[in-house]
């Protein structure tokens, strides 16, 4: 089933692609459909020639703050351009938090982490209030859930592109 939902997948791209870029008529949606094809290529958006003038204009527009374009007819759809900077590794969940500077994102572990015991001897302003000893394999262990700066993602602007009846993914910019 899957399978057959990857094929349709590409088939759509195939005949839109074709719909698209080979009318010699220009018209208003022309630029809109070029942009989602481009967008949705596994190898990036301008890893092929036609692709990178309709791209540099989708960045030109959208920095200059207009809508992401349209492509109607063909089973697209585009949300608005949102915008993410940070992420966090698998098994921690990005928070934000009040700091010295004002407001700051972290990233803090889904579980509970062995620590030094250092850290449930102290619960002061310099201290971890979530450590805590734990009974692990007959020992009592410190254990508190960690904290690390999150990564500052390379492309922080996203679009999400839905197809119908194939799916969505979400496009970084």
């Amino acid at each position: 089933m899957k399978s057959l939902a990857i094929r349709a997948f590409f088939a759509v791209f195939a005949c839109a692609s074709l719909y698209c870029i080979s009318s010699s008529n220009a018209r208003a949606d022309d630029w809109g459909c070029q942009v989602i094809l481009c967008l949705s290529n596994p190898g990036g958006p301008t890893q092929y020639a036609e692709c990178v003038p309709p791209i540099q204009k989708l960045w030109s527009e959208l920095a200059k703050g207009h809508s992401f374009p349209t492509c109607s007819g063909v089973g697209f759809q585009a949300s608005r351009p949102g915008y993410q900077p940070y992420y966090c590794e698998a098994g921690y969940t990005l928070t934000t938090r009040f700091g010295v500077g004002g407001r700051e994102a972290s990233c803090v572990s889904s579980a509970r982490q062995q620590v030094p015991s250092s850290q449930c001897y102290s619960h002061d302003d310099s201290g971890d209030a979530s450590a805590r000893w734990v009974r692990s394999a007959g020992r009592f262990q410190c254990e508190a859930y960690v904290t690390k700066r999150p990564i500052v993602r390379p492309q922080a602007n996203y679009v999400d592109v839905t197809i119908d009846g194939v799916g969505s993914q979400r496009v970084w910019f």
